[in-house]
């Protein structure tokens, strides 16, 4: 009974999760509220909690997922997790036929502490003011996984050909990264859940507090070993239950011929052990190591204090130190920005801001009545904009600038080749419009002379929004192309020149 119970509420959240990825689209999403499983996760809280020194409003939903570990132990893996339901199915299919086969699979081993320590260095990294959870957080890694590989694969093949396909940079990575760590089922069961998991790992240390656990009753146990031919968590308990790993998955209760395993309020404590055998000095240790990488990887692959000018951020971000100290690199503003012009950053925000959100106006622009990539950002990186705010309405109250255009003179049609081109300003959204012209006379080749429409930019008016470089004709390198220079989020990104026109 309780493993069919459980199997549908794996696949009601799954669904959940399947829906609310779905949905966040510009054309679907309307007021759902998407990042909600983002929001749930207690070690987001935590990370972007112990870097930024505040607590986003929306995170308070984790207190849901504590106060429920502390009562019912680390139910969360077993019967909620997206990832865990997808590793569930395929370490299902990989493990072994005869019982006591699948009881050296699912047997206790010393890799399954590295999880505490990966935790421990996730821990060291948010205290030194860098979030990195979001690549092994189970919510955001899986997020990201089927937003930026799986989702864009299917909806290029099934609606390519009618509305033009989608594509990420590198996403070829982030594909091998995801599905890599569900092929390690057919190696290991719940290989994933049981050794990496920081989740699973910051879930198991509030669950040696948990009020119900599974206990043995020792006089009616034999020692007959089935109960943990289908433990999900390796949690032992053919021996001495281990709290901490277990997943409250109950195939140890269903599977003791005997009746010896039940899952009861406040058992006695000798019917299950919540020690991890990790000494002090190696979480120290991983904590530390977790600290001291952050000054290095910024000494060494800083974005400071020369911005890298194609790390254009999405509208309403945060200052790039207080950026990084909350962006997840979930995926969701990218999934949901209506051009694909976000896009996941590999070298362009340096070693911190691997995978976080850029836009790459060459495959689309940041459309000007558009704020929903603040809208599904689960930790405030990027903050909620009203249309009003971005646009803004000069000279009383600026737009919200990601950046500012300039003219490549030796690609642009007019400049470089003397011939006739107005796209940039017939698309620039602005009003007015950020380029204009100005009448110039040339001498061709042959001698002639004929009068050009020469383009210039306006920075007063400029949002960097991309419009221009994305429709540019130009076929490879644009003829006008966007940088990071001159972005609202800080002052040290001006342009100071008089009259603010290039």
């Amino acid at each position: 009974m309780f493993r069919w119970l459980r199997r549908a509420y794996q696949i009601v959240f799954l669904g959940f999760f399947l829906f609310l990825l779905l949905v966040t689209t510009a054309g679907l999403i309307r007021g759902y509220d998407v990042q909600w499983l983002l929001e749930f996760d207690p070690l987001v809280a935590l990370t972007t909690a112990l870097a930024s020194h505040s607590l986003h409003h929306t995170l308070l939903w984790a207190l849901i997922l504590i106060v429920l570990t502390l009562v019912l132990g680390r139910v969360f893996c077993a019967w909620m997790c997206p990832m865990g339901v997808l590793h569930q199915a395929l370490g299902f299919l990989a493990r072994k036929r005869r019982p006591p086969d699948r009881v050296k699979q699912n047997a206790p081993r010393a890799s399954h502490k590295i999880k505490y320590l990966v935790l421990a260095v996730m821990l060291g990294l948010a205290a030194a003011g860098s979030v990195q959870i979001g690549l092994l957080d189970p919510i955001a890694s899986t997020w990201r996984g089927l937003a930026t590989s799986v989702m864009p694969t299917l909806g290029n093949v099934v609606f390519g050909k009618y509305q033009g396909e989608r594509h990420f940079q590198w996403g070829t990575l982030i594909t091998l990264v995801f599905f890599g760590a569900l092929a390690l089922n057919f190696v290991y069961p719940r290989f994933y859940c049981r050794v990496l998991c920081p989740l699973g790992a910051l879930l198991g240390l509030l669950s040696k507090f948990s009020l119900f656990r599974i206990s043995k009753n020792p006089d009616i146990c034999k020692g007959c070993k089935f109960c943990g031919s289908d433990c999900q968590g390796a949690a032992d308990p053919q021996g001495t239950v281990r709290a901490t790993e277990c997943m409250v998955c109950l195939n140890c209760i269903e599977g003791c011929p005997r009746g010896g395993l039940s899952y009861k309020f406040l058992p006695p404590l000798a019917s299950s052990t919540t020690k991890i055998d990790l000494v002090r000095r190696k979480w120290l240790g991983a904590g530390v190591a977790g600290a001291v990488a952050v000054p290095f990887m910024r000494a060494s692959d800083g974005v400071e204090p020369r911005p890298n000018p194609a790390r254009i951020r999405p509208p309403g971000s945060l200052e790039e130190s207080a950026f990084l100290e909350k962006c997840l690199k979930c995926g969701a503003c990218m999934k949901v920005c209506p051009t694909g012009g976000l896009q996941p950053a590999l070298q362009e925000a340096g070693i911190e801001g691997f995978w976080s959100p850029i836009l790459i106006p060459r495959i689309g622009y940041c459309e000007a009545n558009c704020t929903l990539c603040g809208q599904v950002c689960p930790t405030g990186a990027i903050e909620k904009l009203t249309i009003e705010k971005k646009v803004g309405e000069m000279p009383s109250r600026p737009p919200v600038r990601i950046g500012s255009a300039f003219f490549d003179k030796g690609r642009c049609l007019p400049w470089g080749y003397q011939t006739e081109c107005i796209v940039c300003e017939e698309v620039c959204p602005t009003s007015p419009k950020a380029i204009y012209f100005k009448m110039e006379t040339v001498i061709g080749r042959d001698g002639k002379q004929k009068t050009l429409k020469m383009p210039f930019v306006d920075l007063d008016y400029c949002t960097g929004c991309g419009t221009c470089e994305t429709r540019c004709p130009v076929v490879d390198r644009a003829g006008v192309r966007v940088s990071a220079a001159n972005e609202s989020r800080t002052p040290r990104s001006s342009i100071s020149l008089t009259g603010g026109k290039i």
